[in-house]
């Protein structure tokens, strides 16, 4: 059972890395007893009407993602690291929109793109990662051979649910110049795909989930 805590109207929720906030908009109302897969089934339900999202989710249902690692040996290299990683890289991006949306710098994104982009930009990573039963460390071994990280994601979520283009070029692209030289001019084009890539780096490279 996961430990919640609320401070300051925000609701928290603790890891291996410290609390995380989730919740940004006025007193916490989630159950204290609701586990990271039940807050992942809640937001979708809230913020997401796409149709064929509930085929998605019973696809997912039915593979490892919500107990497969994010890596092998950096952010969120344990059980269930990628589900931890997708709630924290949402919680990113939703900030960062608000941020820039009420700076008038850029048109508002619905909660229904941030949650299709930030919840599920890394489903390229279910069935990817085993474990040595030796030392007990994850080891890459992917399943269904791609080729790309984000395309694969995108290829994976238009088997259910159809997306914009400014969602599928955001996970698309989420890697940034790591994956894509070209990223810039997508960047300059729909806000949301550099707003997730920088959601995602701040989950990986800061807050280390």
């Amino acid at each position: 059972m996961c430990e919640w805590k609320t401070e300051n109207g925000v609701c928290m929720l603790n890891s291996e890395n410290g609390y995380i906030e989730y919740c940004h908009e006025g007193p916490c109302t989630q159950d204290t007893d609701m586990n990271p897969k039940s807050l992942f089934i809640s937001i979708v339900k809230k913020d997401i009407y796409r149709p064929g999202v509930e085929e998605l989710m019973k696809y997912l249902e039915n593979t490892d993602f919500y107990t497969a690692p994010a890596s092998t040996k950096h952010h969120g290299a344990k059980e269930g690291g990628l589900l931890e990683h997708s709630l924290q890289v949402y919680k990113n991006l939703k900030k960062l929109a608000d941020f820039y949306f009420e700076r008038g710098d850029i048109e508002y994104i619905s909660r229904q793109s941030i949650a299709i982009t930030a919840l599920f930009h890394d489903v390229c990573k279910i069935y990817c990662y085993k474990k040595d039963e030796n030392t007990q460390e994850y080891f890459y071994d992917e399943r269904l051979k791609f080729g790309g990280h984000g395309s694969k994601s995108v290829y994976l979520l238009q088997q259910y649910i159809e997306l914009d283009c400014d969602e599928a070029a955001a996970i698309n692209c989420h890697m940034g110049a790591f994956e894509n030289k070209h990223v810039g001019e997508v960047y300059e084009k729909y806000s949301l795909a550099w707003l997730l890539h920088v959601a995602d780096e701040e989950a990986a490279y800061i807050q280390k989930v």
